[in-house]
């Protein structure tokens, strides 16, 4: 079946919000794989005290990660930079970035969290307006999948997230375009 892995990708992405818009709990089962962090909570609902860099740092290293310290500084400060690149907010892109690492893990092609951030922040950077992390996070796990590695898969959407904006300038201006 031609597009089977995108679909999941996509149906995962979409599964999640809707498990949140629903009021989902803690005890409703992991839409991701494995859960071996059983103290660090499986995904950082809107009602959860943690911050979310420092949740994020806690989910790589599998326990509570302390509130200051390399790793969750480096978050901290990614999901800053995030708030200005992407529509979601910093709760929601630590889930996907979750998400898409756990995804990548599996498939046998892990990444850091910080560098999955980081990566897509600078394909997002090549566009002139906010983009949808999530919809981001399944081109890349896709780009990936398709055999590409990390700086490949990065460069061919960065240059596809450019082009998109390259061809919303000339619709708006393009005569064609007015009613």
């Amino acid at each position: 079946m031609r597009g089977g892995p995108a679909l999941g990708v996509l149906l995962l992405l979409c599964a999640c919000d809707r498990g949140e818009e629903a009021g989902a709990s803690r005890d409703e089962p992991a839409l991701v794989a494995t859960q071996a962090e059983a103290d660090v909570a499986p995904w950082l609902l809107a009602t959860d005290p943690m911050e979310p860099a420092r949740w994020l740092a806690s989910r790589e290293l599998g326990r509570p990660a302390p509130e200051t310290g390399a790793q969750a500084d480096h978050l901290r400060h990614s999901l800053a930079r995030a708030k200005e690149a992407f529509i979601e907010d910093p709760r929601m892109v630590a889930n996907r970035t979750v998400q898409l690492g756990q995804m990548l893990a599996e498939a046998g092609k892990a990444e850091p969290y910080a560098d999955l951030l980081d990566g897509l922040e600078e394909v997002a950077a090549a566009t002139a307006r906010k983009q949808l992390y999530g919809e981001m996070c399944q081109h890349y796990f896709n780009t990936r999948q398709q055999g590409l590695d990390r700086a490949a898969a990065l460069a061919k959407l960065t240059e596809r997230y450019a082009a998109q904006g390259e061809n919303r300038g000339r619709s708006e201006t393009s005569p064609l375009a007015r009613p």
